[in-house]
Parts: structure tokens; sequence; C-alpha cells
């Protein structure tokens, strides 16, 4: 299983390091690096299941269910 976010979709973007030396030379030598979203593993308790669900979120899929509540987000992204 890919490392996603089951709200957001978030998962790993890659992109490259920056050095100082990238002003004199037009050059960047020190590669690609591969940047991992905030994910966090919670059990939220849905009031109108009556049970916990456990879920691999981001940082901003909580922000979400905080403010559109538990039931409503996971069932938008058909995780319950």
């Amino acid at each position: 299983m890919a490392r996603a976010c089951e709200i957001t979709g978030k998962s790993t973007q890659i992109g490259g390091r920056y050095s100082n030396r990238v002003r004199a030379t037009q050059f960047n030598p020190t590669g690609k690096v591969r940047r991992k979203a905030n994910l966090q593993r919670r059990r939220i308790y849905v009031p109108e299941l009556g049970k916990t669900v456990i879920v691999d979120v981001s940082v901003k899929g909580l922000k979400t269910i905080k403010k559109n509540g538990a039931y409503a987000t996971l069932k938008k992204a058909q995780v319950i």
C-alpha cells in the first residue's frame, strides 16, 4: 500500500535540493529528494456509527475532519 492520505490523497513528491552554489554555477549538483507527506495514523471515533475507525491521514486531512465532521469527511472519501 502506498503512503498516501486517505482523505486528501496526498502522497510523496519528488523535488530538487537547493544549494547556494546554484547562484554561482547555474548547476545544482545536490540531486533529487523524496518529500513525504505528513501522515499520522489516528483512531477517529464516529458517533453516527458508534465505532472507532483507524485511518492514515495527513495533518491537513485532520483539519478537514475537524472542520466538516468525521462522518461526512470519511463518507466523502469512501473510507467508511
